[in-house]
């Protein structure tokens, strides 16, 4: 990944790579930010919150991407820009992933925040 200009994420400190990105953002450099989500190796109850607090922090909007293992597709979905009501931009992320599969569908994390009661907070930094 490395070669293709991937950034690999500390897990010990992922809170300063949400951090380092926003401010890279903010200074104006340009590049493309691609985000993967958490639990498509070994599944967790949660996703990291890391891609809300990027479009939130920088007021970008939010493409969703897919690699779909039961129609053998792959692309970009719709673009959201992200409210700050974090149950309901989240209702929108599940229901655009609702009939979409990984590779093991049986690993799949259901796209989910820890909190989504109020704005997505540290907790979950990735």
């Amino acid at each position: 990944m490395n070669a293709l200009g991937g950034i690999p994420v500390d897990r010990a400190d992922a809170g300063r790579m949400v951090e380092d990105i926003v401010a890279r953002i903010r200074a104006g450099e340009i590049f493309g930010l691609v985000v993967t989500p958490d639990g498509t190796r070994g599944g967790n109850a949660f996703w990291k919150n890391g891609f809300y607090r990027i479009a939130r922090e920088t007021g970008m909007p939010l493409t969703l991407g897919y690699v779909d293992r039961t129609t053998m597709t792959a692309g970009l979905g719709p673009t959201l820009a992200l409210t700050g009501d974090v149950a309901r931009d989240m209702d929108a992320i599940r229901a655009f992933y609702a009939d979409k599969a990984g590779f093991r569908p049986e690993r799949r994390t259901e796209p989910r925040l820890r909190d989504e009661t109020g704005a997505a907070g540290p907790s979950d930094q990735g």
